[in-house]
C-alpha cells in the first residue's frame, strides 16, 4: 500500500474506479448496473477505524454487544479493540460516556459501511434528536485506510477527531502509528496535543 498516495473521493462512482477495486476490461464494457455488481465482488479488504460511545443504559453491555454485531456483519472483520474509557460528556448536562475504538478490515465502500453503522445504532435504540445529546450507542467512522472522503453525508477522517481526547486515547492504544491523512501525522503525535484529564480507563472494562 502506497502510504503517500491519498485519494480524494467525491462520490461512489469515483470510488469504483479507485485502487480499491480490480475491474477488468470486460467489466468496463458492461452496463453500469452489472459493472457495479462486478466491482463490489472485487473489492479489496481495507483497514478502518471506528469510535464507539454510550452513556445511556448499561453502556458497557451495549458497547460489547455492538462489537459482536459488527463482526457478525458480512464484510466486516475485527482486527483490534481498545479498552473502555470513562469520559466527560460534551454538550448539555448528561451522564459520563464509555468510549473506545476498534480497528476493522472491511470489504465495503465507505458509504456502505456508514449505512451499516447507522443500522446498528438504530438496532440499539439510537434516536437522533439533540445535537451532543445522550445516546445509547454512537458509532463513528474515523479512518478508512489513507483516504480522504468529503461528501454531504460523510467526511473521512472524521471531523474533529484530532481534537478529541476520548477518541485519540483509545485509538492510540490500537493504532498509534496510523497516519491521519489530513495532518499527515501519526495518532500518537496527535494525542500529545490534547487534554486527556477527563479520560479515565474504565476499571470494569
Amino acid at each position: 500500500m502506497n502510504s503517500v498516495f491519498v485519494k480524494i473521493l467525491q462520490d461512489s462512482t469515483v470510488f469504483r474506479i479507485s485502487r480499491l477495486l480490480k475491474v477488468s476490461e470486460t467489466d468496463v464494457g458492461n452496463n453500469p448496473q452489472q459493472q457495479s455488481q462486478n466491482s463490489q465482488k472485487a473489492l479489496k479488504r481495507v483497514k478502518t477505524a471506528l469510535a464507539l460511545g454510550s452513556n445511556m443504559g448499561d453502556s458497557q453491555a451495549i458497547l460489547e454487544a455492538a462489537i459482536a454485531t459488527l463482526v457478525q456483519t458480512p464484510g466486516i472483520f475485527l482486527e483490534a479493540r481498545s479498552n473502555w474509557y470513562k469520559t466527560k460528556a460534551v454538550g448539555p448536562p448528561q451522564p459520563d460516556y464509555l468510549n473506545g475504538c476498534v480497528a476493522l478490515q472491511v470489504e465495503m465502500l465507505p458509504h456502505e459501511l456508514l449505512e451499516n453503522l447507522l443500522k446498528i445504532e438504530r438496532q440499539f435504540g439510537r434516536v437522533r434528536q439533540e445535537r451532543w445529546g445522550p445516546r445509547t450507542l454512537d458509532l463513528d467512522l474515523l479512518l478508512y485506510d489513507d483516504f480522504i472522503v468529503d461528501t454531504p453525508n460523510l467526511q473521512i477522517p472524521h471531523p474533529g477527531m484530532r481534537d478529541r481526547a476520548f477518541v485519540l486515547v483509545p485509538l492510540a492504544e490500537i493504532a498509534s502509528d496510523w497516519v491521519e491523512p489530513v495532518s499527515g501525522r501519526v495518532i500518537k503525535e496527535l494525542l500529545k496535543e490534547v487534554d486527556c484529564s477527563d479520560v479515565h480507563l474504565w476499571a470494569d472494562g
